[in-house]
């Protein structure tokens, strides 16, 4: 069973930013097929307005004008793009995580990857928990170590 995953912005920004990365390693097991990258519209468009501020270029010098839209392109042509996601949670501490969560529900994602602390805090909410028991949010390097186990 290849899982379908879901990576928030951050994920893609290490990904695209820092070649040797665990969030750069997780889209290699994208592009080797291993697991199934699911995006949105609303994800699409803040990860391409997240890596196109000048200030995070500063912070990430290897993300060129060129090198993010190769990134972000050759990520989308290998995920499942979901046109209508459905807005089924909220996440009051932090309503900009929401696009990321309804996703993951709306396909049935068994990974939501993520180093923002107001996901991966889900993972001790026993009401989430009992509402979504198969989600689960890891930070990327918790993500390799799992897809290691099932690779196994």
């Amino acid at each position: 069973m290849i899982a379908r995953v879901v990576f928030d912005c951050m994920v893609f920004l290490q990904g695209a930013g820092r070649p040797n990365s665990p969030a750069h390693a997780c889209f290699r097991l994208v592009d080797d097929n291993k697991i199934t990258l699911c995006l949105s519209p609303d994800i699409l468009a803040e990860v391409w307005d997240v890596l196109t501020r000048p200030v995070v270029q500063r912070k990430f010098p290897l993300l060129s004008a060129e090198s993010v839209e190769a990134f972000i392109h050759g990520a989308e042509s290998k995920a499942i793009v979901v046109t209508d996601v459905p807005k089924t949670f909220t996440l009051e501490r932090d309503p900009k995580d929401e696009p990321y969560l309804n996703l993951a529900i709306a396909i049935g994602s068994q990974y939501l990857v993520s180093r923002d602390r107001d996901l991966l805090d889900l993972m001790a909410d026993k009401t989430f928990l009992n509402q979504y028991p198969n989600l689960t949010i890891l930070d990327p390097t918790a993500f390799l170590q799992e897809v290691a186990t099932f690779e196994q």
